[in-house]
C-alpha cells in the first residue's frame, strides 16, 4: 500500500515517529505530490545529500522557507511598507538568502568570516554566564506553584545567550524572542504564504530596523561583540549590512529556537525516565551522553531542504535536475539500520552519526554552543527536576514542520 506524507502538511507533527518509519521501510524515497518534493528518510540517503553540495544544492533552503505564497494586493502593499521601513528590498533579501542557503564558494568564504565568533574559547567562555542563566531561573521553582520550564528556562537561556554576544542591550531580549517566533511562524509555521495578514511583515521591519542601525553604530564605533567583529572596517572581508542582518536573522532561529527544543525536548524526556534521571544527579559526567541520546530521539531540527543540480538515481529513483527534496532529519535518526531499537532513548547508545546538527559543509556551527548550554541546563535542572511532577496536561508541540519541541512544560516542585 502506498505510504501517504506530506512534509509540510500539520498532520504528522504530534507524533511523526510511525510515517517516519513506513517511510524508511516501503518508500525511502517518496514523492509527494502536494508540495512537489521527493521526500529521502533513510540515514544513508540523508547523509549523501548532505555531504554532496555540488549535486544537491542548499539554494531550496532559501526557496522554500522564504516563500511568501502569491503576490496579492495585500502582500505587495506589505512589502512595499517593509520596503520603506527598513530600506531593504525584500526581493534582493530572498535572491542573495543566508549562510544556510549558499553553496560554494560564497558559502565557504562568508562562513569562515562568521566562524571567529564560534572559536572552542569563546564558546567555552559563555559556560559561567550560562549557569547564572539557569540558577537564577530556578529561583523562582516553588512548592505549589507551577513553572512553565519552557518560558522560565529553555527560552531566555538562548536567547540571553545569543543576545549577550550580539551586544544587545538586556532590554531588547524579549523583542528577540518575539521576532524569532515570527520568522518561524512566517516561515514554517500558521503564517506560512500569508505574512501579511499576520501582521509579521511589520515585525521583520523592527528586527531589520534594528539590526542595520546596530551593524552601522559597531562600524563607527565598535564593541566586544558579534556584530562588532563581523563588521569591522579594518578587516578586508566585513560584512555589509544586508549580510549582517541575514546572518543575525539564521543565529535567531538556529541558535535560539534549536537549543529552546533541544532543552524543552530533553527534559520532557527526563521527567518521564526517573531512572535515567537519577543517573544524571548521581553521575552528571554522563550529562552529555544524555544531551547527544536526546538530540537524536528527539531532533529539534525536522527537516532541511535540497536542489538536485543535475539528475540523480537514489534507491532506483530518478530525481530530475531542479528538483527539490525533503531530508528528513528526524527519520533518518531514528534509522534502525543505524541506531539499533532507535525508539528506545538509550543512555548507554552510540550516538555518534546522528544527523542533528546536519553534515558536510553545513554542518551547524554553533552546535558547541548548542551542546554546552543543553549540558549546563540539564546540569542545573537534574536535582531539582526530582523533585517535580509534570502538570496542565500533555504539552502541544511547536507549530512547526521545521523544528520539533514543546511549546509549554508544567512543571510542579513536590515538598
Amino acid at each position: 500500500m502506498e505510504v501517504e506524507f506530506e512534509p509540510l502538511a500539520p498532520h504528522w507533527r504530534e507524533d511523526p515517529h510511525p510515517i517516519h518509519r513506513q517511510l524508511r521501510d516501503r518508500d525511502p524515497v517518496h514523492w509527494a505530490p502536494e508540495s512537489g518534493m521527493y521526500c529521502i528518510s533513510r540515514h544513508e540517503d540523508v547523509s549523501r545529500a548532505l555531504k554532496d553540495p555540488e549535486a544537491f544544492s542548499s539554494a531550496a533552503m532559501n526557496s522554500v522557507l522564504t516563500d511568501l505564497g502569491p503576490i496579492g494586493p495585500r502582500l505587495a502593499l506589505a512589502l512595499v511598507g517593509f520596503l520603506l521601513r527598513t530600506r531593504v528590498d525584500p526581493f534582493e533579501m530572498q535572491r542573495r538568502g543566508s549562510l544556510i542557503s549558499m553553496d560554494a564558494p560564497r558559502h565557504d568564504a562568508l562562513r569562515a568570516i562568521v566562524s571567529r565568533g564560534f572559536s572552542p574559547r569563546r564558546i567555552a567562555a559563555w559556560e559561567g554566564r550560562a549557569r547564572r542563566i539557569v540558577t537564577e531561573a530556578l529561583a523562582d521553582l516553588r512548592p505549589g506553584i507551577p513553572f512553565d520550564l519552557i518560558e522560565r528556562v529553555a527560552v531566555p537561556l538562548p536567547v540571553t545567550i545569543i543576545a549577550e554576544m550580539l551586544g544587545v542591550e538586556p532590554e531588547r531580549q524579549r523583542d528577540f524572542k518575539r521576532w524569532s517566533d515570527a520568522i518561524v511562524a512566517v516561515a514554517s509555521g500558521p503564517a506560512r504564504g500569508n505574512p501579511a495578514a499576520s501582521g509579521l511583515l511589520r515585525e521583520f521591519s523592527a528586527l531589520y530596523v534594528y539590526l542595520r542601525d546596530c551593524a552601522r553604530e559597531r562600524r563607527s564605533a565598535p564593541a566586544d561583540d558579534l556584530v562588532s567583529l563581523l563588521v569591522d572596517p579594518s578587516q578586508e572581508d566585513a560584512l555589509d549590512e544586508l549580510d549582517v542582518i541575514q546572518f543575525v536573522v539564521l543565529l535567531l532561529v538556529a541558535g535560539n529556537e534549536t537549543t529552546t527544543n533541544l532543552i524543552g525536548n530533553m527534559v520532557q524526556l527526563l521527567i518521564e525516565r526517573e531512572d535515567v534521571l537519577r543517573r544524571v544527579v548521581d553521575d552528571p559526567c554522563v550529562a552529555p551522553a544524555v544531551v547527544e541520546e536526546t538530540l537524536r530521539y528527539e531532533s529539534p531540527i525536522q527537516l532541511v531542504f535540497r536542489q538536485a543540480t543535475r539528475e540523480v538515481e537514489l534507491r532506483g529513483t530518478r530525481i530530475p535536475k531542479d528538483a527539490v527534496l525533503a531530508l528528513l532529519l528526524g527519520s533518518a535518526n531514528r534509522d534502525e539500520r543505524v541506531f539499533p531499537e532507535p525508539d528506545r532513548f538509550d543512555l548507554d547508545r552510540d550516538t555518534k552519526g546522528h544527523l542533528a546538527f546536519g553534515f558536510g559543509p553545513h554542518f551547524c556551527m554553533g552546535a558547541s554552543l548548542a551542546r554546552l548550554e543543553a549540558r549546563v541546563a540539564l546540569e542545573c535542572l537534574a536535582p531539582e527536576l526530582l523533585h517535580c511532577k509534570r502538570v496542565g496536561g500533555a504539552s502541544p508541540w511547536v507549530d512547526s514542520f521545521l523544528v520539533r519541541g514543546p511549546a509549554r512544560l508544567e512543571l510542579e516542585r513536590q515538598g
